[in-house]
C-alpha cells in the first residue's frame, strides 16, 4: 500500500504544474490604427472631392470653408452687428437634411422646429459648429462630410455609415444665457 500512496502523492504534486502564458504567433504593434488611419485619410479625400464637384458646378454660390472643416454659403445673410450662439444659448432653429446627391433624408416638415440649449444637448458636430457662425434670420446651407455629421455610426435610422451631408438652416431666434 505504500508503494501505491507514495506514487499517487508523486503524480498530484507533479500535475499541478500552473499553465504556462500564451503568447501571440505574431505581433503587429499599431498595424490596426495605421490601417484605421489610412482608411478614413482615403475617406476624406473621396469626400473633400465629391464636396469639391458640388462647389465647382455651383459657382453661382459663394462657399466658404469653415476652419473646422465644412463648407456653406448663404442664402440669407444677415450684415449688421447682431448675436451668434455662445453656450448655454437658446436656439430655435429649422434645418432640412439632403445627402450630396440632393436626396431628401429628412425634411424641415419631418424635423420640425427645434429648440436646442447650446454645447449642453446633443447635436451631431457639424450643425453644432455652423450654428455657432450664424445669426438670428440667417439661412444658411452647409456640407459636411461624414466626420462632421454623424461619421462611422449613422443616426442608426436613415443615415447610414459614413455619408456626408447637404443641411440647409434656418435660425430664428438665440435666447441669451443669463
Amino acid at each position: 500500500m505504500k508503494p501505491i500512496s507514495f506514487l499517487l502523492i508523486l503524480s498530484l504534486l507533479f500535475s499541478c504544474k500552473s499553465p504556462d502564458a500564451r503568447r501571440p504567433e505574431s505581433v503587429q504593434s499599431g498595424s490596426f490604427y495605421k490601417i484605421s488611419a489610412e482608411r478614413n485619410i482615403k475617406l476624406n479625400k473621396k469626400e473633400h472631392a465629391l464636396i469639391q464637384n458640388i462647389i465647382d458646378n455651383n459657382p453661382e454660390k459663394e462657399y466658404i470653408a469653415s476652419k473646422s472643416g465644412f463648407w456653406y454659403f448663404y442664402h440669407t445673410k444677415v450684415e449688421q452687428d447682431t448675436i451668434t450662439a455662445q453656450f448655454g444659448d437658446i436656439i430655435n432653429f429649422k434645418y432640412s437634411v439632403k445627402d450630396l446627391n440632393e436626396n431628401t433624408i429628412y425634411s424641415e416638415d419631418e424635423i420640425r422646429t427645434q429648440n436646442y440649449v447650446m454645447d449642453k444637448e446633443e447635436l451631431f458636430t457639424g450643425l453644432r459648429e455652423g450654428l455657432k457662425l450664424m445669426k438670428p434670420g440667417e439661412v444658411v446651407t452647409f456640407l459636411f462630410p461624414s466626420q462632421k455629421a454623424y461619421g462611422y455610426y449613422g443616426d442608426t435610422n436613415r443615415i447610414g455609415t459614413n455619408i456626408p451631408l447637404i443641411c440647409k438652416v434656418t435660425l430664428n431666434t438665440i435666447t441669451q444665457n443669463q
